[in-house]
């Protein structure tokens, strides 16, 4: 299944295949942010995968291209500085698992300048997003809240929770160009993860560090790792986003026997597993 966004006649938009010379590595080493460096990878080769999704625990498979992937992003930015009112250095508490709406969320906030603080305490916070499981915990939150159902294909709750915005009934009508009204801080704070603050430009130098041990432009890395970590994030989305690559993320790779997780390694083409 690919996780295709929706323009606003409510029509799939499909992957754009990109006709050019792939271009490896780091498309412009003065990427200073993560929007920088997806835009890059859009310029250099929209068409090729960045985020192959497993959960193991409902047989969910999602696939999404660079365009793919950076069309959820536009149309999710234009909701966090359109309709839910955010600005460069609002903190946003994140309270979703690895998950490719995670990674979605994640690229989102660093084209508005919202500072994601993965895990983060919803009190403190001037926004909140969540996953089905963290909603009481979420409402702690006086600012806007928006809840995941994290369910296959997207889909929305059943029932939407009082109190907060569905993303899955709010995103689809979202622009698919997406322009911040104020430029983003490099160097300002971006991403707070297991108590450390990074701003953009940090992230984006250590997710460069990161991609080369991880085997660099081309590599596939699966990762079973969550989001609460940096090694977690930038194996299983910053270090591609850095070197030119692309991740097979996994939820509850637990659930998957060996011979199972050795064909999937085989069949996605990995050369990393983490």
């Amino acid at each position: 299944m690919h996780a295709y966004p929706f323009r606003r006649t409510g029509e799939p938009v499909p992957p754009v295949r990109g006709t050019g010379p792939r271009t490896l590595g780091r498309v412009n080493a003065t990427d200073r942010t993560p929007a920088d460096l997806l835009r890059s990878a859009l310029a250099a080769d929209p068409g090729r995968p960045l985020v192959t999704f497993y959960d193991d625990a409902t047989g969910e498979r999602v696939e999404l291209s660079v365009a793919t992937f950076a069309n959820w992003v536009a149309k999710t930015a234009n909701l966090l500085q359109g309709d839910l009112g955010a600005e460069p250095g609002d903190r946003l508490a994140l309270l979703l698992p690895a998950h490719w709406q995670s990674a979605v969320w994640l690229l989102a906030c660093a084209s508005v300048g919202v500072v994601a603080e993965v895990g983060g305490d919803p009190a403190g916070a001037d926004l909140v997003v969540s996953g089905p499981d963290t909603l009481e915990e979420a409402r702690a939150c006086s600012g806007e809240r928006v809840a995941l159902a994290l369910r296959p294909l997207g889909g929305r709750f059943p029932q939407p929770p009082a109190g907060f915005a569905d993303y899955a009934v709010e995103v689809p009508g979202q622009g698919d160009r997406f322009a911040p009204f104020a430029p983003v801080d490099a160097d300002g704070p971006g991403l707070v993860v297991g108590g450390e603050e990074l701003s953009y430009a940090a992230l984006v130098r250590r997710a460069g560090e990161d991609a080369a041990k991880y085997g660099g432009a081309g590599a596939r890395v699966l990762s079973g790792l969550g989001y609460d970590t940096w090694e977690g994030l930038s194996a299983g989305l910053f270090a591609a986003l850095a070197g030119g690559g692309s991740v097979v993320l996994c939820r509850n790779l637990d659930r998957l026997s060996a011979e199972a997780l050795a064909q999937r390694v085989e069949s996605e083409r990995v050369t990393h597993t983490v």
